[in-house]
């Protein structure tokens, strides 16, 4: 099977790796850029924890996505949220809000959130629920997830923890 260079921009990090056909963008992030935050749950899209967001701010599945469909494409995982060492205002909100247990669908669910978030920055609840529906969370059951995302605004000015 040929591999080939291909140029991603993670996180705001311009990177060439070598990949192979049948890689997809999450063996990418996972295995040649060391980025373990997005988890592999089920591998067939239907868990949700391997969600990254595109230039464009869209969360999608990065376990479907074919690494070399984004050759010269940005994405943003999880480990780009933060800003100089500050929580972005969705990952305060999580904190604030409880809406972390376990931990292992917790980067999956916030970058769907910070995905809703970019195209609304205050949803209603049938946005929030229709964003959060493709994420699976045994631990909270998304109650306090959305409780996190409508109030999300009390920490876009706030000053970080």
């Amino acid at each position: 099977m040929q591999r080939q260079v291909m140029t991603l921009t993670v996180n705001g990090d311009r990177h060439e790796v070598l990949v192979s056909p049948r890689q997809t963008l999450l063996d990418v992030l996972r295995g040649q850029l060391g980025l373990t935050g997005t988890k592999e749950g089920c591998a067939t899209g239907t868990c949700g924890v391997c969600t990254v967001n595109n230039a464009e701010g869209e969360a999608l599945l990065s376990c479907l996505t074919p690494a070399l469909e984004w050759d010269g494409e940005a994405v943003t995982t999880i480990e780009g949220l933060e800003r100089d060492g500050r929580l972005a205002p969705i990952q305060q909100a999580f904190v604030e809000y409880g809406a972390v247990q376990c931990g292992f669908c917790t980067p999956g669910v916030i970058m769907s959130a910070q995905g809703l978030l970019n195209a609304s920055e205050q949803p209603g609840e049938e946005q929030i629920n229709d964003g959060m529906a493709g994420v699976l969370c045994r631990c909270t059951g998304h109650i306090k997830v959305k409780e996190a995302i409508r109030n999300v605004g009390r920490f876009r000015d706030a000053p970080a923890k």
